[in-house]
């Protein structure tokens, strides 16, 4: 079964019984560079300060997750997106739009500027990103291993409101 054009999900934190899901979509996702394994997943959920989502249908089914670093205390705060992954079968379905907007809801809190590194190749995902306020300020050649892929830095201040400024 197709989605519709869009997506009815469900955004929560990322919970460790989701890892095989994850673990699983990373290698179908990623095969011809370095999928994260179950360890890393653990150590990422066990991070202080680290945000991980991940997109449920009404079912339960997990069809994405994100993950944001964020490190440093204000003012010098700043976060990282370490990772945000869609089922192939709900791609362009809102699904990465929705996880990204999570990301960048708990960034706004902390009023921290966004990184993050994304293949030069993927033309949807950098789309998305600059439809987010983010733009290109580096590359980084050979980033992806062991394709070689290069990766474009990519960078969104952050959101300072006015009650922030005093």
């Amino acid at each position: 079964m197709s989605p519709q054009r869009t997506a009815t999900v469900t955004i929560a934190p990322l919970r460790r019984s989701d890892i095989p899901r994850c673990v699983e979509l990373e290698r179908e996702l990623f095969p011809g560079d370095d999928p994260w394994s179950s360890a890393a997943f653990h150590a990422e959920l066990d991070q202080p300060g680290n945000h991980y989502v991940g997109a449920y249908l009404p079912d339960g089914q997990l069809v994405g997750y994100a993950g944001l670093a964020v490190v440093g205390r204000p003012p010098e705060v700043e976060a990282e997106v370490h990772t945000l992954a869609v089922d192939p079968a709900w791609q362009r379905a809102g699904v990465g739009r929705t996880l990204l907007r999570a990301l960048l809801t708990r960034a706004d809190e902390v009023h921290a500027p966004v990184y993050l590194e994304v293949r030069t190749d993927n033309d949807p995902a950098i789309s998305l990103y600059q439809a987010h306020g983010f733009d290109r300020v580096g590359l980084r050649r050979r980033y992806y291993q062991p394709s070689g892929a290069d990766a474009y830095t990519m960078a969104r201040p952050a959101r300072i409101t006015e009650s922030h400024r005093d």
